[in-house]
């Protein structure tokens, strides 16, 4: 499937309108609910293969960050065939304790895999996470780039941001 039809098709199932109050406060008439697309397997699936091709050479491990990320991070994994790590906010206070649950991090290189990046924020503070366990970390890819500071927050860490989508390629407007 093209890059434009899944862009589409991702319109389609996570635009919303109405009236919406976002995380700034604000009030917005059109909203994008990204896990519409996350909870529809084959547009995921579909997704997730065209975004191989934005996995680096030499990963060896693929984390996906909580909640969002970890429906990406699955259906990647089936088409790269690389172990999956699924990185917690904060770290569990009971059974294993751990911030990265699944493959083993440390001293691996791992991408981190994020559903859609707005300012960078969560992927900035789970990748120093997964340095403080060990993990290398300079590269993350996610469906969607809002485009709005994201990339330039985690080029700021050494992290190199790589996208399938952006919010011009989805026309987009309202907030997530």
């Amino acid at each position: 499937m093209k890059l434009e039809d899944l862009a589409r098709q991702v319109n389609a199932r996570a635009r919303l309108t109405g009236e919406f109050v976002l995380r700034s406060g604000r009030t917005a008439n059109e909203y994008f609910d990204k896990y519409q697309f996350e909870a529809d397997p084959v547009l995921l699936d579909a997704l997730a293969e065209q975004m191989v091709a934005l996995v680096p050479a030499g990963t060896e491990v693929l984390a996906g960050l909580e909640m969002g990320g970890i429906a990406v991070v699955t259906a990647l994994g089936r088409h790269t065939g690389l172990p999956c790590a699924f990185v917690r906010k904060t770290a569990k206070p009971y059974g294993t304790a751990r911030l990265a649950e699944g493959a083993e991090v440390a001293d691996r290189q791992v991408l981190v895999v994020e559903d859609v990046v707005t300012s960078g924020g969560q992927v900035v503070l789970s990748t120093r996470d997964l340095r403080s366990l060990g993990a290398r970390v300079d590269a993350a890819v996610c469906v969607i780039d809002r485009q709005e500071g994201g990339s330039e927050a985690l080029a700021a860490e050494g992290i190199t941001l790589r996208a399938l989508l952006t919010r011009a390629d989805l026309g987009a407007h309202g907030g997530h």
